[in-house]
Parts: structure tokens; sequence; C-alpha cells
């Protein structure tokens, strides 16, 4: 069954020149892309995305960053795709993360962790709607689907 998901290359990624490579690695996997654009999140944005967060002591240094330079925000499309996105970026801290995976890879950090990926369907669906209007989601058959 094909499921969303909402990944945001956050603003370490994009300064460190890695959404390419990013995007490489979850296309390799099979994931289609369905949505995509370079973005600034706004302080309202970011408290939208984390409204869960806002009331916490974390909040202002996690706002800071994510409004501190462009993202990419994506959304993927693909068999259980929320499951597998957040294995491909391993755990929070990248200093913990295995080799192989995104957080592995290419970073060191808890704060900087390059990468956001929807930790559920439910999650996936309201986080999209954060970022992408309707119309800006495009539902196609890729003719590799077959053989993923």
């Amino acid at each position: 069954m094909s499921e969303r998901t909402l990944v945001l290359f956050k603003p370490d990624a994009v300064q460190r020149r890695l959404s390419g490579r990013l995007l490489a690695r979850l296309e390799d996997k099979g994931l289609k892309i369905v949505g995509l654009k370079l973005m600034v999140v706004t302080p309202d944005l970011a408290k939208q995305h984390y409204a869960e967060h806002v009331s916490k002591p974390f909040y202002p240094e996690l706002e800071k960053f994510i409004t501190s330079g462009p993202v990419v925000a994506l959304v993927l499309e693909g068999p259980t795709a929320v499951k597998v996105v957040r294995g491909m970026m391993g755990p929070t801290n990248g200093a913990e993360a295995a080799p192989g995976t995104i957080r592995g890879d290419f970073g060191l950090s808890r704060q900087t962790n390059l990468v956001h990926g929807s930790d559920s369907p439910e999650a996936a669906a309201k986080e999209i709607a954060v970022y992408f209007k309707p119309e800006e989601l495009i539902s196609y058959t890729a003719d590799l689907e077959k053989w993923v």
C-alpha cells in the first residue's frame, strides 16, 4: 500500500549542499517525488509544524534553527513511505546513528540533524498540509513502480 510522507532537508543540509545527495538516496530507494520546493520556514510556519513543542523549553532554539536558512520540502510516496524514510534517516542524534543512514553518514549533532521525516501517516497528512497546497502535489504513475 502506498502512502505519503513529508521530508524536510533542514537548513544545515541545504547550507552544506547535501540536498542533491540526500534526494538521490531517497529516489534510489524507490520513493517517488510528488511535491518539491525550496523555501524559508517563517516563525509562524514553524509554530504550525511544531505546535506540540511550542511551550517546551527547547522550542526557541528549534525555531531559531529551522528558520535560519532555506529548507527543501518534499512529499514522497511509496509503500510504507513513513517507515522507510525514518529508517533511512537514522536516530535523531547523528553521533549515535549507524553508518548507512543519512544522519550516520552526514551528521554529528542532535540539534543540526539534517533532515525531518514524518513519524506516522497521521502526522504526515498534517505536516504535508502545513507545507503544501493540494494543487502543489502531483499524482502520477511512474513506469518503474511495478519494479519497486
